[in-house]
């Protein structure tokens, strides 16, 4: 089997996945050929819509993650959920054993579980990716472990920290918002020249977020809205028409490949508060409304919001609250100008060099 210098593993959202091929294509950038880089990802989410054509080796941990409840049903499928991992450690040690990586990355979830132990037990250095406010569940158990901790907040629980932000794709690096960009994202997506308010839940989607949207379409008439509800909703929300007078302004989509025109042709974007999508918030200078996900471990998403909202680049809404009424009251206090110095202001968060950063750190570990 062909030597792999680096394992990348990490998946089951697209805020786990993404940050690994932004720090893949930063290797070979470096000179690292694709075929010495291994993802190890998700079977589950939207993991394998994401790196299918671009070129890197994978392979997809089935199973899923642990459920943080009590109730029966999630105790059987938690106990499930435990031996299907204990499964995929096994074989992630036997896939080292033959890869013979000379570094580990993880940028955590359940999908990095195998990796993170495989590293473990056959002593291979390990580079953890934290970009949440918060270490992730599976970082804070083997963190101990790490020779070297990326992460995206000062103050961030693990070994060895280099504060180096979230490792950005290169499709969301450096866009220029001016009107002419706009102008030629929008009609790259099929939206007219209105106001337009992008609602975001994560690759997952958020029922809260879906729902407000739909509230949203009818409390302000003027808007147009461009809806990424998550692939488990698609069906339920494509299936539930909307008024005729209402179709030619909604736009409705599982999933955004294009998000980096969706940030430029976006006025303000409604969306929960994970690490990556404030990251690219901030980096394409784009204002919006966070709705940090209640229950999130270590409440790392209302973390995640404060930056941006300490800055005045974004209003930070609680999940209760969230409603299509509330958003409309909101967005009708935003004049043009307003919108403008949010830009600026998520502008200052930016840390475009996060992925050249970690990229650099994880080739001084590989030996």
């Amino acid at each position: 089997m062909t030597r792999r210098t680096v394992v990348l593993a990490g998946g089951g959202t697209g805020g786990h996945v993404l940050p690994i091929v932004a720090i893949a294509e930063a290797l070979c950038a470096r000179g690292l050929d694709p075929s010495e880089l291994q993802f190890m990802a998700s079977a589950r989410g939207p993991d394998r819509s994401i790196l299918d054509g671009r070129g890197f080796p994978a392979v997809y941990v089935t199973g899923r993650g642990i459920q943080r409840s009590m109730r029966p049903r999630a105790l059987r499928d938690n106990v499930a959920a435990v031996i299907g991992l204990l499964r995929a450690v096994g074989h992630a040690v036997v896939d080292c054993r033959q890869w013979r990586p000379s570094v580990v990355v993880s940028a955590g979830g359940y999908a990095a579980f195998p990796a993170v132990v495989a590293a473990v037990v056959l002593h291979i250095p390990l580079v953890i990716v934290n970009i949440d406010a918060v270490a992730g569940l599976v970082h804070r158990i083997f963190g101990r472990f790490a020779t070297a901790s990326c992460v995206g907040f000062e103050g961030t629980a693990l070994r060895h920290p280099v504060v180096t932000g979230a490792p950005l794709p290169a499709a969301v690096q450096h866009l220029d918002r001016d009107l002419e960009h706009r102008g030629a994202a929008r009609q790259r997506l099929g939206l007219g020249i209105g106001r337009v308010v992008a609602f975001v839940g994560g690759s997952l989607g958020a029922t809260r977020l879906n729902t407000a949207a739909r509230e949203l379409l009818v409390a302000a008439p003027d808007l147009e809205i461009y809806h990424v509800c998550g692939a488990r909703s698609y069906d339920e929300l494509a299936a539930s028409p909307v008024s005729r007078a209402a179709q030619a302004r909604y736009h409705l989509v599982p999933f955004e490949q294009a998000m980096a025109d969706l940030y430029l042709a976006a006025d303000i974007v409604v969306a929960r508060s994970g690490a990556m999508t404030v990251a690219e918030l901030a980096a394409t200078k784009t204002p919006s409304i966070l709705v940090p996900l209640p229950g999130a471990p270590g409440d790392h998403q209302r973390h995640n919001a404060d930056a941006l909202e300490r800055v005045g680049g974004a209003l930070v809404v609680n999940d209760r609250d969230c409603t299509g009424s509330h958003v409309a009251a909101l967005l009708s206090t935003l004049s043009d100008s307003d919108l403008d110095a949010m830009s600026d202001a998520a502008a200052t968060c930016a840390r475009h060099d996060a992925a050249d950063t970690i990229a650099d750190v994880v080739l001084r570990n590989v030996h």
